[in-house]
């Protein structure tokens, strides 16, 4: 993984020069005289406005950070046999730029539920590996929210588990999201 210095300099572009299109229609290119890209200082500028300039970015490259990322998020309320649910909190690790949940976290969280759901009908002498998984983000979890995330299985067969998964609201029992996931089921191989 590259590490990015929050000390890089961005050249300032001295004169553009702008290209017409084409009589085809073709697309307008603009370059510096010396070849730097105009637009870098505002690219370079939105990244270190939403944190990635950190240089401290490599600490984030463990084996399973992935896990300890969620682990102050998501915690185990009930299981049972084809249902689970959890509790997840919007931390500012898992927000947005905007304050929300990160549509990426609601995806990690989604695919940890449903497969903690399907791991309670399908036995542990057979693999399960995620084949599909889908969300529908139907609206924003503010920063510091409380939510219920309950995941059921929807069917289970000898070779394909589905399971369904809704993020709500603690406090009004809004839905914020919906998920839906399908598993291979396999054996394990016997060497």
């Amino acid at each position: 993984m590259a590490n990015p210095s929050s000390k890089a300099t961005v050249p300032v572009p001295r004169k553009l020069q702008t290209s017409s299109s084409s009589p085809g229609g073709a697309a307008t290119s603009t370059k510096s005289d010396d070849g730097a890209n105009p637009y870098e200082p505002r690219v370079m500028g939105f990244f270190k406005r939403v944190g990635m300039h950190d240089p401290n970015v490599e600490n984030y490259s463990s084996r399973d950070f992935y896990s300890n990322l969620l682990c102050n998020t998501l915690k185990t309320h009930t299981v049972r046999r084809g249902h689970v649910t959890c509790l997840a909190t919007v931390t500012p690790a898992v927000a947005n730029y905007f304050g929300g949940l990160h549509g990426g976290a609601v995806a990690a969280i989604a695919e940890r539920v449903a497969i903690a759901t399907s791991r309670t009908v399908v036995g542990v002498d057979k693999e399960i590996f995620l084949v599909d998984l889908g969300i529908s983000y139907l609206s924003a979890a503010p920063k510091d929210a409380e939510l219920i995330v309950d995941g059921a299985v929807v069917k289970s067969g000898r070779n394909i588990t589905a399971v369904s998964i809704e993020f709500k609201m603690k406090k009004t029992g809004k839905l914020l999201f919906t998920s839906r996931a399908t598993f291979h089921n396999s054996p394990l191989a016997k060497l």
